[in-house]
């Protein structure tokens, strides 16, 4: 055996949890805003859409006028 002391945490079993993978900083910060990525796809989708598609048929809706 070694020479160190060896110390025994009672609390060991109630502060497991801490160090289960679901409590990680960066788990934690992934899951802040669910759907986001999603959310930010769909926008972006449908910015481009209003800017390209549909505006080349508003321009000719504003040249009849």
């Amino acid at each position: 055996m070694s020479n160190l002391p060896l110390f025994r945490d009672p609390w060991a079993k109630r502060d497991a949890w801490r160090q289960s993978p679901v409590f990680q900083r960066r788990v934690m910060f992934r899951n802040i805003f669910p759907g986001f990525g999603i959310a930010v796809v769909a926008f972006s989708a449908y910015v481009l859409a209003d800017n390209f598609i549909f505006s080349s048929e508003s321009n000719d809706h504003h040249k009849h006028h």
